[in-house]
């Protein structure tokens, strides 16, 4: 009799990964360097100093270290809420009659209310390992910045949240999260620094973006005795950090005797998608399967699926090095969107570069499309997602339908990245007809493309 398969399965504490796994190891060809933007050279740790703890600096540069220990301290705070379930949505795939099994790691079950806690106590941990006397970061819908918040309260580090107008104005009580752990938080763009004053004065009534605040935080930590600046995704020190969630979906899922067919992750910056998808990606790279791995973005904000694969700085006030990405220009203004934490122009370097080579694949989707999954996911599974995760969502039942027309019995793995519980003017929005879909033009797209950096000799 085989054996049925559990609703949620938890890894015990001391099945817990230790270390993470930094991808870039097994990579065949390496991203392509960051540049400094003074010099137009590849960075080097020194050049990072100013802005990064030491330790990130060089796990940020470090390309061949495959694995690297999770220290002791960064473990016993993981275990406030790891490991994480994986889940099986029995009922889901039983509402779609699929023959598919689908699966999903919820990383919801903590105070932030998503995977970004991964990152963030690992990053408040190295601040505080420095003697540092506080850290700056930026969040876009607001998951980030609690996480930091928790984490920075935790190791008695002062913090400052630059908040992306949109959703500091959409979400209020994530900035009362915020504040509840003791960090100071400010609508981005602000009068608080030089990056946001011109902003503003550009665009008076601009809604923010993340490359924004972004702008607005490494200027503040630069300019800031004893600062350090943070950030929750793109860099591949984060997607280092968020391994954990791939590792531990690996071994649940061995554990269970199973092994997905199809791996699923929302895309802003990266930092969730990189986390589950690494330990898939080096089966791939390295021949030992061979998964569909599948980014998923909104069509508001289409880097990869319609932007260009080029040197471009991480921030829109050019302050930033430049990082080699798919990106849809550092002044590209995405709309006000409810996914928040997906508004970014670029796409974490890693994922840039394993797309690039054909490794994985990427669609975009309206969000009227994604709460209608979001919506349908919640009636079944008895989660409310939010509507980041629920990119992925759209795309797992999407994959799951496809099998139900083929008979296949695929086994789809999706990351179901945070809780909505804070987004509930978008699902207001969503049930009384009121949310649009914006789908950027080629002409709009256009002028974020018209300010990509000149670099003699790189990108002319």
């Amino acid at each position: 009799m085989t054996k049925k398969i559990p609703h949620r399965l938890y890894l015990t504490e001391d099945q817990m990964p230790t270390q993470w796994y930094n991808l870039r190891a097994d990579m065949n060809e390496k991203p392509d360097p960051m540049l400094n933007p003074a010099t137009g050279k590849p960075v080097i740790p020194e050049d990072l100093y100013p802005v990064f703890c030491k330790k990130l600096a060089h796990q940020e540069l470090d390309d061949t270290t495959r694995y690297i220990d999770i220290p002791e301290e960064i473990l016993e705070m993981y275990k406030n809420y790891r490991p994480s379930p994986l889940c099986r949505a029995y009922n889901l795939e039983k509402a779609l009659e699929t023959p598919a099994k689908i699966y999903y790691k919820f990383e919801g079950n903590n105070t932030s209310g998503s995977h970004k806690l991964n990152s963030a106590i690992a990053q408040a941990y190295y601040a505080k390992e420095q003697g540092l006397t506080g850290l700056t970061t930026e969040t876009g819908a607001g998951q980030w910045g609690t996480a930091l918040a928790e984490s920075c309260c935790y190791f008695g580090i002062p913090l400052t949240v630059y908040m992306v107008k949109a959703s500091y104005e959409q979400k209020p009580f994530r900035k009362s999260i915020m504040e509840t752990f003791g960090a100071t938080v400010i609508a981005s763009p602000s009068n608080t620094t030089e990056a946001g004053r011109k902003i503003l004065a550009s665009n008076p009534n601009t809604s923010g973006s993340l490359g924004c605040a972004i702008s607005e935080a490494v200027e503040k930590a630069v300019t800031t005795e004893g600062y350090k600046y943070v950030l929750g995704s793109v860099l591949n020190q984060v997607l280092l950090h968020q391994s954990i969630v791939g590792l531990e979906s690996e071994k649940a899922m061995e554990m269970l005797g199973e092994y997905p067919d199809v791996v699923i992750g929302c895309a802003g910056g990266g930092s969730n998608l990189g986390g589950l998808i690494a330990p898939f990606m080096r089966d791939k790279i390295t021949g030992k399967a061979n998964p569909r791995l599948i980014a998923v973005e909104p069509a508001s904000c289409p880097s990869l699926t319609r932007g260009k694969y080029v040197y471009d700085y991480c921030d829109t006030g050019r302050i930033t090095p430049m990082a080699k990405m798919y990106t849809l220009g550092c002044t590209f203004a995405p709309s006000p969107i409810h996914a928040g934490g997906l508004r970014y122009h670029g796409m974490a370097p890693i994922l840039s570069k394993l797309y690039h080579e054909g490794y994985m694949e990427a669609v975009s989707v309206e969000q009227t499309k994604v709460f209608e999954a979001a919506t349908f996911f919640a009636k079944y599974e008895s989660i409310l997602p939010a509507p980041e995760s629920a990119h992925a969502i759209r795309t797992a039942i999407d994959e799951a339908l496809k099998c139900k027309e083929t008979g296949e019995e695929k086994t789809i793995l999706f990351g179901l990245t945070g809780t909505g519980f804070f987004d509930m003017t978008a699902y207001s929005s969503f049930h009384e007809g009121t949310m649009i879909d914006h789908i950027p033009t080629d002409e709009e797209l256009q002028k974020g493309f018209d300010g990509l950096p000149k670099i003699p000799g790189i990108q002319e």
